[in-house]
């Protein structure tokens, strides 16, 4: 008797405790949920007003051409399919292209060795009178011979000793981190150079002139700029600083006397162009840690104002750069007011607004404090409602998406 006793009352608690369990499940989901339907995720935007892409597609016979330049990992062609249909959505671009261009990038001094691939999607509006040529470069295959050296400890032998989720973690490290370490290298030129390609061919030409399912250098020499056509970078992480180096790479040519054919042809497109650069979970400061300095600095009124000594020698009218970077980011940082003179190319007349806003969403962690999934913080940019309608359509004018009057503080900066 005294043993069916105990055989119940373990049965109640059983019974009890599980209900406590659900009970609690079910608090926990609704105070998530609660968290979730109120969505008090910062955009606060701090710096010039900007137009984004919408007001370039709007103006007569003008293309705009976007180049989307990834950040670490490994990436296949392909990647930014989510990212670039919500912005041609965001854009009412509702007609696209049935084939897409694929260039295999090939060097244009001949060498054979690898440089990426480039992609390029064209959309228009329904009337077909504006258009947007979407260039995708995936560059990570450069990177991926180097990384095999790693490969081992992604293997069986290393990896059945860790646990399950540690596992997932050093297999991201092994996969992200030596990119950065990687660039420092011997292979950064060769990032740079399919960069350069990639840039060549956006201002070759029109949709009909670029060729498809090859491998194929852009010519320095037969290089046909269009001139009416708008240009903007988008890029990721180390994207950013490929981007920033690129152009101050050809900065450098440039004033080294490298004039003819192609750079020539850049100068002229480039010079009296405001070109922006999106740059998502921003880590130029980080990454400029241990570099040396452009060749000009600190010379930015003399470059970039009308009446400065060396106003023709600039090589762009303006670059906007737009910084994304989550607080929760660990791999992001905003860029302080004394680091484009410091670290930036005068000739490039950066200016710069930094938007500080939470992709991740911020949990209340039951009274141990807020907590935002940092992995989500740092790839969240190009899925975000507001990074899109920022990108798309800018700040403080009359095409501002609803989403980003209602969601977004912009703080104006004067001189």
């Amino acid at each position: 008797m005294k043993k069916i006793h105990t055989k119940l009352l373990i049965l109640a608690i059983s019974l009890l405790l599980n209900g406590c369990a659900s009970l609690g499940k079910g608090i926990t989901e609704a105070i998530l949920e609660k968290q979730e339907a109120e969505d008090t995720r910062i955009c606060e935007i701090k710096g010039d007003k900007f137009e984004g892409i919408k007001p370039q597609l709007e103006v007569h016979d003008r293309k705009m051409k976007l180049l989307m330049v990834h950040g670490v990992g490994n990436h296949l062609p392909g990647y930014s399919t989510q990212f670039m249909e919500k912005l041609a959505k965001e854009l009412d671009l509702t007609v696209t292209s049935r084939n897409v261009k694929n260039i295999r990038l090939s060097d244009a001094k001949g060498l054979e060795r690898p440089l990426g691939n480039l992609r390029i999607h064209r959309y228009l509006d329904a009337n077909k009178s504006q258009e947007m040529l979407f260039y995708e470069l995936t560059w990570s295959e450069i990177s991926a011979k180097e990384k095999e050296v790693l490969s081992y400890d992604n293997s069986g032998e290393q990896s059945f000793r860790r646990a399950e989720v540690n596992d997932l973690l050093k297999k991201f490290s092994n996969d992200t981190g030596p990119d950065p370490i990687i660039y420092l290298g011997e292979k950064r030129e060769d990032i740079l150079s399919a960069f350069a390609q990639s840039f060549c061919w956006m201002i070759h030409g029109d949709w009909n002139s670029l060729p498809d399912d090859a491998r194929q250098t852009c010519s320095t020499k037969n290089v046909t700029p269009f001139y009416n056509d708008s240009y903007a970078f988008i890029s990721h992480s180390l994207g950013s600083r490929i981007t920033i180096d690129g152009l101050q790479q050809i900065a450098a040519k440039l004033s080294n006397g490298e004039t003819a054919s192609y750079y020539a042809a850049l100068t002229n497109v480039l010079k009296n162009k405001e070109i922006p650069i999106y740059m998502m979970s921003n880590q130029l400061p980080m990454l400029q840690l241990g570099r040396a300095l452009p060749e000009v600095a600190n010379h930015a009124d003399t470059y970039c104002q009308a009446a400065g000594a060396k106003y023709n020698e600039r090589i762009m009218a303006k670059t906007s750069v737009i910084a994304f970077s989550d607080p929760n980011d660990l791999l992001s940082y905003a860029i302080p007011h004394d680091f484009v003179n410091k670290y930036l190319d005068s000739r490039l007349c950066v200016n710069v607004t930094n938007i500080n806003i939470n992709v991740a969403r911020v949990y209340d962690a039951f009274g141990l404090g807020k907590l935002a999934n940092p992995m989500d913080a740092h790839i969240g940019y190009d899925t975000d409602d507001r990074v899109i309608a920022l990108i798309a359509k800018g700040i403080a004018n009359e095409h501002t998406a609803p989403i980003v009057k209602e969601r977004c503080h912009w703080v104006e900066t004067i001189d």
